[in-house]
């Protein structure tokens, strides 16, 4: 089908918007790429050095430029179930690039630090720098310039959008990015939701509340809720960067090894040695960026993103503003009903015909564009296909079936959940924000309630529990902006927000911190920029002061009289406490240095 126009109109203003920055960007990966195979550039001694631990098979293939080498980034540790997996991916590729007459060698790793461990904690506030941190590693990595292409392990928050920055970085290279697949199913997501509501007003403790959580989280794989990593994985394969049908297969089954190995042999195969030279700068382009932020709305994904694929976006010379981002998503049917959009998991998703379902549907409507490049060879059409092993053990592809297997997790577009996407952007007299309206009741999607302002997330919990909350409020939670401390996802608040509202009150949360990629429930204003710490008008509200935050029109607007608001000044906090303890002293040049939510907040001057 032809391409919806509003996709095409947005799609032509970024190209537009993009033209000096991507024609520069696409400049600099062109000379790159003319210079050929690095290793012949290095002097005996750094090559020498390059290969100095290899066997003498791999030392002989790389002291000359015919052998590809392919670099291996990786974000393995054995505390993080969804990177878990990774302990064994190396020799993985290792073997399949042997097997074709390749070398593999890992360049390097990065942290991979989890929200899920950290929420609530004073390592959150390292949480949105880390990206950053991983960007820069996995350059490190590749700086040693060994390498004919590169294949990242990652998966989860910051993690893939960091690693992506930093594949972008390298943009003459050809990049494949691999997962490790979700966790089997626990409990439910219902189950664990009541527990932890439970547990916030008391009614159980804490041994009952970790043995929910547990059950949960189980395994080794990640999360199976719709957040931002889950939502990571559809980014990579919806943009052409994972093999077709690679992100949500379980860890430690054949499928899982044989789409690795696969993989591996992939991105040897369109090094710039092959007959199917494709650098990742080239894939990254504007439809690819705006077929992400089509299968973001359509599967009302991570409100995390609409910072990560602006950053994403920038680092291959391409401009997305939030404002693309909102008219996309007034444009895109919503078709996935995925935790804590609904009650299924990532597994039921993939089940129901997963991402190869997804994207047939929004193809077929002319919602993305078929015409991209793509890791696997094909345009988009290619990836409308499911992921399968033959009688020998190698990866086959089939189309997907013609019917969902489930349409309350995965609607046609003919029967989608909602008409527009899960993601809006929110402006008014206070500043610009983000909310996620995928899960909030239709009711609730606008709330007029009076501010009551909190400067951290323990102030808030205290009000609940010493019961000060008992009616309608707007709860602004201010000074959790990047500059503040690292903008931390508040989802610790969660619950107690979600008791109020069950309670009958209309109930909000304003910030310019996060929330989780899993934001539920609650009507939830986000990513508030200018923030407090930067003189934002969020540092002028105050208790009592009428809210009104619209997601139908998009305002979000403090109900106070003009001339009173702009002559009030300012609140200012203290933030010391968030300056040392837990590594972020070493933070300090982030703090100082970080963009705003709206340009990607990262501290690269791309």
């Amino acid at each position: 089908m032809t391409l919806q126009d509003r996709i095409g109109d947005v799609t032509e203003r970024i190209v537009k918007r993009s033209h000096d920055s991507r024609s520069a960007y696409m400049e600099r990966i062109a000379r790159a790429a003319d210079k050929g195979p690095q290793r012949s550039r290095l002097s005996c001694g750094n090559l020498a050095h390059g290969f100095a631990a290899c066997g003498l098979a791999d030392k002989q293939a790389l002291s000359g430029d015919v052998v590809p080498n392919l670099g291996i980034i990786t974000s393995y540790n054995d505390m993080l179930s969804a990177h878990q997996p990774y302990e064994t991916y190396p020799s993985l590729i290792r073997d399949a690039a042997h097997e074709i007459g390749a070398v593999a060698q890992v360049a390097g790793g990065v942290p991979a630090m989890c929200d899920g461990v950290t929420q609530g904690q004073e390592g959150m506030e390292l949480s949105l720098f880390s990206r950053d941190v991983i960007a820069m590693a996995a350059a490190v990595g590749l700086s040693h310039q060994m390498f004919d292409a590169a294949v990242f392990l990652g998966i989860c928050d910051k993690i893939v959008p960091g690693l992506a920055i930093a594949a972008l970085s390298f943009g003459h290279l050809p990049a494949v990015f691999i997962p490790a697949g979700p966790m089997t199913t626990g409990i439910s997501n219902d189950d664990k939701a009541k527990v932890r509501q439970l547990y916030a007003e008391g009614k159980v403790g804490r041994d009952a509340l970790l043995e929910s959580e547990s059950k949960a989280y189980h395994s080794p794989g990640t999360c199976t809720f719709y957040g931002t990593a889950n939502s990571n994985q559809m980014l990579m394969e919806i943009m052409g960067l994972h093999m077709p049908g690679a992100s949500f297969v379980n860890p430690g089954t054949p499928l899982r090894d044989a789409l690795t190995r696969e993989a591996a042999k992939r991105a040897l195969a369109i090094s710039a040695l092959g007959n199917e030279y494709t650098p990742v700068g080239e894939i990254i382009d504007e439809k690819a960026i705006v077929n992400g932020v089509v299968g973001l709305h359509a599967t009302g994904g991570s409100t995390n993103h609409t910072m990560h694929l602006v950053a994403i976006a920038a680092a291959a010379g391409i401009r997305l503003t939030w404002d693309d981002i909102s008219d996309l998503s007034d444009a895109v049917p919503l078709l996935a009903r995925v935790y804590p959009n609904g009650k299924a998991d990532v597994n039921h998703f993939q089940a129901a015909g997963g991402l190869a379902y997804l994207i047939r549907e929004l193809l077929s409507a002319g919602y993305l564009h078929r015409d991209v490049k793509t890791v696997y060879g094909s345009d988009l059409s290619g990836y409308t296909v499911e992921a399968k092993l033959d009688a020998e053990g190698n990866v086959t592809r089939e189309e997907v079936p013609a019917d969902s297997g489930d349409e309350t997790v995965l609607a046609p577009v003919t029967k989608a959940f909602q008409p527009t996407g899960g993601l809006k952007m929110l402006s008014g007299n206070f500043g610009k924000a983000v909310i996620k309206i995928s899960a909030v009741a239709r009711e609730r999607h606008v709330i007029e309630a009076p501010a009551r302002v909190f400067h951290s997330q323990e102030d808030f919990l205290q009000a609940f529990k010493n019961k000060e909350l008992d009616g309608d409020v707007a709860a602004v939670v201010r000074f959790m902006g990047p500059k503040a401390c690292g903008m931390p996802e508040l989802h610790k608040l969660t619950p107690s927000l979600g008791i109020l509202q069950d309670r009958g009150h209309k109930v909000a949360l304003i910030t310019d911190g996060r929330m989780s990629g899993a934001s539920g429930k609650v009507p939830a204003a986000i990513h508030v920029t200018p923030e407090a710490a930067a003189g934002g008008p969020i540092a002028k509200i105050r208790d009592g002061d009428m809210i009104r935050i619209d997601a139908v029109t998009g305002t979000l607007e403090v109900l106070v009289d003009d001339a009173e608001f702009n002559a009030r000044p300012a609140a200012t906090q203290d933030l010391s406490e968030h300056r040392f303890g837990v590594g972020r002293d070493l933070f300090a040049a982030f703090r100082a240095n970080v963009g705003t939510p709206d340009t990607g907040a990262h501290v690269f001057g791309i």
